[in-house]
């Protein structure tokens, strides 16, 4: 036994003359930091203040908790709302005052229908008001199933998914794909809901010019040069191409086509939103991928929310039903949120029905459009930003003021110049420091069905009035 010690004590010896000198060094410096951390206080207590009660009870009385928010400067007031009173439909009672609503979403004109609210009515005294629980936990009804089957038979797909809010439709399925090390290539003028299902992705998002295939086949190609770099890690990495089929923020057309031809050539798959060009674009109203041509088995996830053409509520998507199956337990707005109460499913399956019955409602907004992008042309010191058949489009400074904060207040002034005469325009708004490319100051001007030729012609000049009068 002491032999063995003996030579437990001699290897010891050895290996500590044979250790390199950083070593050594470094291990000293370890066990003198231990000894200091031992034999060291690391605070001292303090028995007494050195403060008098009086001087105590001063600096408490002193004492400011910090704001929750951010106070709010002079120069950028608290927002105030208008009140609507009635329905939103192509007359709107604003603050008591009732004009010709040119800021609703009402595409269609279906808000106030007849047969719609009927049927809403019958679903009420059927249903109740609202659901109580999400669709997994007795919050599917017959009428949910209903309108998923109605949704994928008009949009030509293998199965549909429906949400109970718009916003949350999109900003739920794209963390439902794309995760931690997947690649999203995304328009840098993608609305707010995308902006925000990518940042629950927590994807690498990489965003290329607004419509600019050019751009976007750049990125995809330098993409490539780095799958060959990393060929085992570019295996396992999935890649999605994010776009608006009518952008929100711009009132253009997605090049759907071309989008198409890159997915092939570079293997992404494409998720399209719809929100603004379902019920609008196409001869059937069922968007932009019938508006091109477009096999709509060549878009890997359709979205769009019912809050506009369809004048109800919520969102949906479709396509290949092992696509929207994911979602049925990876679609947190689907799985968390009480389902969609079923009187809006109601109105969202009339709404439907009108639209396959009444086909030439799609070529009548687009006319409608086309006539107020003309009329609005040649504004002095306004441009109109959007495609002539965009049923939502901007009104833009030509030139800025200088600031942000000041063509917000010339754009307002346009708008309740039209409002005291009876025209409801709305700026639009954002929130400015969660925009990832924040877009310019605009008004936005929405075209529906119901408004007469008369009616948009009064609008346009009432704005060429504004115009003149406020911005020379």
């Amino acid at each position: 036994m002491a032999s063995g010690q003996q030579w437990v004590l001699v290897e010891m010896v050895q290996a500590f003359y044979e250790a390199p000198a950083y070593h050594l060094i470094l291990e000293g410096i370890l066990i003198l930091w231990i000894i200091r951390l031992l034999f060291s206080k690391t605070y001292k207590l303090q028995d007494s203040s050195d403060l008098t009660e009086k001087e105590i009870e001063e600096i408490i009385e002193e004492w400011q908790p910090e704001p929750l928010v951010p106070r709010m400067s002079k120069e950028k007031p608290a927002p105030s709302y208008n009140i609507v009173s009635g329905p939103p439909c192509h007359k709107i009672t604003v603050n008591g005052k009732q004009c010709i609503n040119f800021a609703s979403f009402n595409f269609l004109g279906l808000l106030d229908n007849d047969r719609v609210k009927n049927q809403a009515l019958q679903s009420l005294r059927k249903y109740g008001v609202g659901t109580c629980g999400p669709r997994g936990f007795y919050g599917t009804f017959d009428v949910h199933l209903e309108l998923e089957d109605r949704l994928a038979k008009f949009m030509r797909t293998e199965e549909s998914i429906i949400y109970s809010y718009g916003f949350a439709t999109i900003a739920s399925a794209i963390p439902a794909y794309s995760k931690r090390g997947d690649i999203v290539f995304v328009d840098e003028a993608a609305c707010f809901s995308i902006q925000k299902g990518l940042q629950a992705s927590r994807s690498h998002i990489k965003y290329f010019k607004h419509n600019d295939m050019e751009d976007l086949e750049r990125i995809l190609k330098q993409q490539e040069l780095e799958d060959q770099k990393n060929p085992r890690k570019a295996r396992v990495t999935r890649r999605f191409i994010v776009v608006e089929g009518l952008y929100m923020n711009t009132g253009a057309i997605c090049p759907l086509p071309e989008l198409v031809k890159l997915k092939y050539k570079y293997k992404v798959r494409i998720f399209l939103e719809e929100s603004l060009s379902f019920g609008v674009l196409g001869q059937h109203g069922r968007g932009v991928t019938e508006h091109f041509g477009v096999n709509i088995d060549d878009i890997d996830l359709i979205s769009a929310n019912m809050e506009n053409s369809l004048a109800s509520v919520g969102g949906f998507c479709c396509g290949r039903s092992f696509v929207i199956d994911h979602q049925r337990l990876s679609g947190q707005g689907y799985c968390f949120s009480a389902s969609l109460p079923p009187m809006l499913a109601s109105a969202a399956i009339e709404a439907l029905n009108i639209m396959e019955e009444d086909q030439d409602i799609f070529r009548l907004l687009r006319d409608k459009c086309k006539h107020i992008h003309k009329e609005l042309q040649g504004i002095l010191g306004l441009k109109v930003v959007g495609e002539s058949i965009s049923p939502a489009f901007h009104l833009q400074l030509e030139q800025s003021s200088g600031s942000r904060e000041s063509d917000v207040r010339i754009l307002n002034r346009i708008v309740e110049y039209c409002m005291d005469r009876k025209i409801a325009l709305t700026q639009a708004h954002y929130l400015e420091k969660e925009e990832k490319f924040l877009p310019p100051p605009s008004i936005r001007v929405v075209v529906t069905v119901e408004q007469t030729e008369e009616e948009l012609e009064m609008a346009a000049n009432l704005i060429k009035e504004a115009a003149q009068n406020i911005l020379q």
